[in-house]
């Protein structure tokens, strides 16, 4: 990924300053030269790039310096002291620090504090892409937006999404992942964010944390880099968030649909299938007939956020209301659409027990919209440590209850969701197990033998599963057989 940069153009000595490095001319380069973009792919180097070299689990970056300054690029981050690079005939300012990533980082932070934008940071279990993508919906409605694109929300993924604000930017929202204590920590010293929201509290990561006490406070770490005077959103139906927040001291400003309590709470829910409607109480005013183009509760915490963030920053009501009203469906993320004569609810980016369940929720209300069976692919939910199998029997037992009526479970669980369902009254002629997750055409032939025109599938999964290349193979196989019926028919 290459950025150019148009908030600040360091030197390659102003590089070596700022991330603590050890400057080397080589090739007779100049120490003073500017650097104009900033990439970690030696071939998208051009001339004037700063070209971090990242060493990989099947790749050093260092062995390409010289391809890169052959490109043009004018300076290297890297750990190796120039003595141990390969030799290069173009002229080059190596910069060696301890760690490239973390070098990355203190240069992001330093671009970052050129800009005049307000900072807006997010993080949660689950949701928080979709309540990035909200925000930046509603921000945009009246001032020039930057976002984090896709899921670059680590270590890495973060500085270049900073690299990319230019001087026109006004508010910038930003998501932050995690994956152990202390990223979240790290990620918002880099950010300094005016406001902080943190969707909620799950059971993502319970391999790595261990409880959702300790999640909880691995998401408050969000506040880190706050300034004294920063708002901090929390979701007032999650009490692990207050309770975190309360022992501190301090008093955010809370989300709600059930605590009476919240700051910003929604009332008098219509769900549909194609969205949902609410009224909102804040403070002494109430706000009526807010829209979403999307289905389900959860989005509507998501919503909640996001009009929050718009009352701080100032917008006009019927401006946010538009800019909710607008936002659609991102990536994977609940995508509808036909295959055949089978309705897709395609939400396979990424999965935990909270997000399975509410998906399963939209897929039984549009199939009673629909007069359709409601079935579900559910892939493994990955994460999940000791809890893996116990979070897993809990979601075959909610599709049961849920009357979910054919259930596809794909995945190295799909014994322990299958085995659930079919305690909790799914008949077991109407349940199919594909252990392997190699092996996608296996479950899409179930599933085309299976389900019949009318009936609603969704597709839910952790990453790791791949579960799209199922719903590639469905369109394909669909439409093979639809070939094949046409040619009969003549």
């Amino acid at each position: 990924m290459s950025v150019e940069l148009t908030l600040w153009k360091p030197t390659a000595r102003e590089v070596a300053d700022t991330t603590d490095g050890i400057l080397t001319a080589i090739g007779g380069a100049d120490e003073d030269i500017t650097v104009k973009n900033v990439t970690t792919a030696s071939g998208e180097c051009t001339p004037g790039s700063l070209f971090c070299a990242i060493k990989g689990e099947r790749a050093d970056g260092a062995d390409f310096v010289p391809q890169a300054a052959e490109l043009g690029a004018v300076c290297v981050l890297t750990t190796r002291d120039p003595s141990e690079l390969p030799k290069t005939d173009a002229p080059v300012v190596v910069v060696r620090v301890d760690d490239v990533v973390r070098a990355l980082g203190k240069l992001a932070f330093r671009y970052r504090c050129h800009s005049r934008a307000t900072f807006v940071a997010v993080t949660g279990s689950v949701g928080k892409t979709t309540t990035k993508e909200m925000i930046a919906s509603v921000a945009s409605t009246r001032f020039k937006t930057h976002k984090t694109k896709g899921n670059h929300n680590n270590e890495l993924g973060l500085p270049l999404t900073l690299f990319e604000l230019t001087p026109e930017d006004e508010v910038s929202v930003i998501e932050l992942g995690m994956s152990a204590p202390g990223e979240i920590e790290y990620l918002s010293r880099i950010v300094r964010p005016d406001i902080a929201v943190v969707t909620n509290i799950g059971t993502s990561h319970l391999a790595t944390l261990g409880t959702r006490e300790n999640i909880c406070r691995a998401k408050m770490e969000i506040t880190a880099g706050m300034p004294e005077n920063g708002t901090l959103l929390l979701n007032a139906d999650e009490p692990l968030l207050v309770n975190e927040y309360n022992a501190r001291g301090g008093k955010p400003k809370l989300m709600s649909i059930f605590n009476r309590n919240g700051d910003y709470r929604a009332v008098n829910l219509r769900c549909r299938t194609d969205g949902t409607t609410f009224d909102m109480i804040c403070g002494d005013r109430v706000v009526t007939n807010v829209e979403l183009s999307v289905p389900g509760r959860h989005n509507v915490y998501n919503a909640l956020s996001a009009f929050a963030v718009g009352t701080l920053l100032g917008i006009e009501t019927e401006k946010i209301k538009n800019g909710l009203s607008s936002y659609v469906g991102y990536d994977m993320r609940q995508s509808i659409y036909e295959i055949g004569g089978i309705t897709v609810i395609d939400d396979c980016y990424n999965a935990s027990p909270e997000s399975v369940r509410a998906a399963i929720d939209v897929l039984v209300a549009l199939a009673q919209k629909k007069g359709g069976a409601p079935a579900a692919l559910l892939g493994d939910m990955l994460e999940l440590g000791d809890y893996s199998r116990l979070l897993h029997d809990g979601i075959g037992q909610y599709a049961a209850t849920a009357k979910v009526s054919k259930l596809f479970c794909f995945g190295m669980m799909s014994d322990v969701v299958a085995e659930a369902a079919i305690k909790k009254g799914i008949r077991a002629e109407n349940v199919f197990v594909c252990l392997d997750t190699r092996d996608p055409g296996t479950m899409a032939d179930m599933i085309l033998n299976s389900l019949s025109d009318g009936d609603v599938l969704l597709v839910k999964a952790s990453r790791g599963v791949h579960a799209e290349r199922v719903i590639e193979l469905l369109k394909k196989k669909r439409s093979r057989r639809s070939r094949k019926s046409a040619d009969g028919a003549r």
